[in-house]
């Protein structure tokens, strides 16, 4: 059973999001603030942190990074009451993999949390059928989709579920375009603005990794998408 960690200060929705969690198999911890939340994520394992953004002692923002400082790796969701677009892209940038604005429906979350497990964790089915690689060689990188993991020169870098995903598609559709509607759709499920936002964030991410090699680029196709490109040594 998937355990995860929901830090919400409002008492009564807390409990009904951890309560209809629950109720489709997953072990949650509930903490009601920031501190707690820091508290109970060091002493549990989890494999998911949902987050309110507004909280007392420590808000969602201060949490994921405390969070990210120790792990790299575990998913997390924003739940917040702000549709500012300069909030959910702070929120991108600290290290989010999804957010939800509120109000919404327990099963808009159940879905994204469902999504979320599924892509770091087991490979889904659908790759399997195409055999899909885990691991790809691409310059001077190597990267192992299923660890989250890119090495170069001998260090190892860890990647969030999120920005695995996108340099596996991007890898896949090497030195071709990658249209943004494809991505969107394929990773956020919705190509709506703010998504694109916080794709356009973690391609930023991934054109930092690869500045070591300048064999390898990310580049915009005007109005239409991404091209990864590999170029072959000389």
């Amino acid at each position: 059973m998937s355990q995860i960690l929901l830090v919400e200060d409002e008492a009564n929705f807390g409990a009904v999001l951890r309560d209809y969690l629950q109720m489709n198999d997953y072990e949650v911890t509930l903490a009601r603030d920031g501190e707690a939340g820091w508290q109970a994520f060091q002493q549990g394992k989890f494999r998911l942190v949902i987050l309110d953004v507004m909280m007392p002692k420590k808000d969602g923002f201060a949490l994921a990074k405390q969070i990210r400082q120790v792990n790299e790796q575990v998913p997390l969701i924003f739940l917040t009451a702000r549709s500012m677009r300069e909030d959910i892209l702070k929120g991108f940038e600290t290290g989010a993999d999804d957010y939800i604005t509120k109000p919404f429906d327990s099963e808009e979350l159940l879905y994204r949390v469902k999504a979320i497990l599924k892509r770091s964790g087991q490979q889904d089915e659908a790759d399997e059928a195409e055999q899909i690689p885990d691991e790809f060689e691409f310059g001077d990188f190597q990267f192992n989709y299923r660890l989250n993991t890119i090495h170069h020169a001998g260090e190892a870098a860890r990647l969030s579920p999120k920005e695995a995903d996108l340099l596996r598609l991007l890898l896949i559709n090497k030195n071709d375009l990658l249209s943004r509607e494809t991505a969107l759709k394929a990773l956020w499920g919705d190509d709506n603005y703010f998504n694109a936002r916080s794709m356009d964030v973690f391609i930023s991410k991934l054109r930092k990794r690869f500045k070591p090699d300048p064999r390898v680029r990310i580049d915009n196709i005007h109005g239409k998408g991404f091209r990864m490109v590999i170029a072959e040594e000389a």
